[in-house]
C-alpha cells in the first residue's frame, strides 16, 4: 500500500481542520518548583527540566516527589494530562511533550505548561504532534531569546493542531486513536531494535578487550619485562604547540591528547609514531584510547608524548598494552591529570620475543578491525532506525492545510 493511500484509508475522505491548541483544551502555566522542595516520597512532582533529560513521552509514575504541603501551592496534573516544557538552552527541547498517565494526582512547577485536552483530542496524539518537524517549525516562529529560548505558554497556545472531522467528535477520537496505536507500536519495535543493537555492540566490545587482554597478560618469569623508556625513544622535545588563532590552515593533522583537534597547513613529524596522552581527564576516565599510532605528515601539540619504536609490530603492541592496563599509579593530580614524561617511561611492559609480538599483533589487528567494523555499523543502524521511525511518524500525522496557509 501506497503511502498516500493509506493516509486517504484512514482519513476516509473526512475533512481535516487545524485549530490554534487553545480551542482544543485549556493551557495551565506552572509556577515554582525549585528542585530544594524534592523529597524521597509524597506526592508526584514533575520538573521541567526532567521531561527533556530523563522522560519519553509518556509515564505512569514520576522520579519525584514533593511533600503534601508544598504540593498545595504548585498546579496539578490529572491523568491524560500532557505537561509541555516552555523553557530550555536549545530549541529542541522547547515544546516537548510528557503525557501523565499516573493515577495519583500529579503537580508539575515553572517554565511549564498543563494542556488539558477537550473532548476533539487525545492527549498522546497531541504529544506525538509535539515531536513533528511541522511543531517544530511553528514554535520556531514563536520563539524568543537567544541563550534561553522561550515560547511562553500564551503563544504555545496559537500553535495548530489538525484534526481530523472535528464536526464528528466520535470519527475523529478514532481516527486519532489509530494513530496513537500504529505510533505505539512503531516506538516499541524502534526501542527493542535500538536496545538490541546497543547490547550486540556492548557484548562485541567487551569480547573484543576479554581477548585482547588473554592475549597480553603475562605471569612474572614467563618473559623479560621492561620499561617503556628501554622500548621507545621519546620525541616530545620537537613538540610544538600552536594556538588556534596562530595555526594555519591546512590538511596535515594536528594532534593533542586525545586525537586530531585541528588540520594545519604544515609538519614537524614525518613517519610512523605512537602518541600518548600526557594530560586530561580522559586518562582516569578512558572514554577514548590513550595511546593511538600515527602515520604520515603530522603537527603534535604538547598534550600528547610522541615515541618513535623501531617496527611496526613493537609499535602496536606497545599501544595496545597501554590501552589494556590501569595506568593510574602513574597519573599525579586528581582537578588535572597528569602523565609525565618520567612516569611515562618507568611503566613496565612485558618484552616477549619479536615473534610473538608479532603474533599477538596479527591477532588483535584482525579482532580490532571487526570490532571496529561493527563499532561504525552499529550505531549507523541505530541511526538508520531512528530516521526512519521519525520518517513514518511525520507521515502519519501530516495533514493538509488550507490553500492559504500554504501560501503563506
Amino acid at each position: 500500500m501506497s503511502e498516500l493511500s493509506f493516509m486517504e484509508k484512514l482519513l476516509d475522505g473526512v475533512e481535516v481542520e487545524w485549530r490554534p491548541l487553545v480551542e482544543l483544551g485549556e493551557l495551565v502555566r506552572g509556577n515554582g518548583l525549585p528542585k530544594t522542595d524534592f523529597t524521597e516520597s509524597g506526592v508526584p512532582a514533575i520538573h521541567y527540566g526532567q521531561i527533556y533529560t530523563y522522560y519519553g513521552l509518556s509515564t505512569e509514575t514520576t522520579i519525584s516527589f514533593v511533600s503534601p504541603e508544598a504540593a498545595k501551592k504548585l498546579k496539578k496534573v490529572n491523568t491524560g494530562d500532557v505537561v509541555i516544557t516552555n523553557t530550555s538552552e536549545n530549541l529542541e527541547d522547547v515544546g516537548k511533550a510528557l503525557v501523565y498517565l499516573g493515577k495519583p494526582q500529579a503537580v508539575t512547577g515553572g517554565h511549564a505548561t498543563i494542556f488539558k485536552p477537550g473532548q476533539l483530542i487525545i492527549g498522546k496524539y497531541f504529544a506525538y504532534f509535539t515531536q513533528t518537524s511541522a511543531f517544530f517549525c511553528e514554535k520556531r516562529k514563536l520563539a524568543k531569546g537567544t541563550k534561553v529560548i522561550d515560547v511562553s505558554a500564551t503563544d504555545m497556545a496559537k500553535i495548530s493542531i489538525p484534526i481530523p472531522c472535528p464536526d464528528n467528535p466520535k470519527k475523529s477520537l478514532e481516527i486519532q486513536a489509530e494513530v496513537v496505536r500504529i505510533l505505539d507500536a512503531f516506538t516499541a519495535i524502534t526501542a527493542e531494535l535500538t536496545a538490541e543493537l546497543t547490547a550486540e555492540l556492548n557484548l562485541r566490545e567487551k569480547q573484543y578487550n576479554y581477548y585482547r587482554d588473554q592475549l597480553l597478560s603475562f605471569e612474572e618469569g614467563e618473559v623479560e619485562w621492561k620499561t617503556l623508556g628501554e622500548l621507545a625513544e621519546n620525541l616530545d622535545s620537537k613538540r610544538k604547540p600552536i594556538t588556534s588563532g596562530l595555526r594555519e590552515a591546512g590538511n596535515i593533522p594536528y594532534y593533542g591528547a586525545s586525537g586530531i583537534v585541528d588540520y594545519v597547513k604544515d609538519y614537524i613529524f614525518d613517519g610512523d609514531f605512537l602518541l600518548v596522552s600526557e594530560d586530561g581527564a580522559n586518562l582516569l576516565a578512558r572514554n577514548t584510547p590513550i595511546a593511538f599510532s600515527i602515520s604520515g605528515k603530522t603537527w603534535v601539540n604538547n598534550h600528547a608524548h610522541v615515541l618513535k619504536i623501531d617496527t611496526y609490530a613493537e609499535r602496536r603492541y606497545v599501544e595496545y598494552y597501554l590501552n589494556s592496563i590501569d595506568l593510574t599509579p602513574y597519573i599525579s593530580g586528581a582537578a588535572q591529570p597528569k602523565l609525565n614524561k618520567k612516569n611515562l617511561e618507568s611503566i613496565r611492559i612485558p618484552n616477549p620475543s619479536p615473534t610473538e609480538k608479532e603474533r599477538i599483533v596479527s591477532v588483535l589487528d584482525k579482532f580490532d578491525a571487526l570490532t571496529s567494523s561493527i563499532t561504525e555499523g552499529l550505531p549507523r543502524e541505530i541511526e538508520l532506525r531512528q530516521k526512519q521511525y521519525e520518517y513514518y511518524r511525520d507521515l502519519l500525522l501530516s495533514f493538509p492545510k488550507p490553500n492559504s496557509e500554504v501560501a503563506a
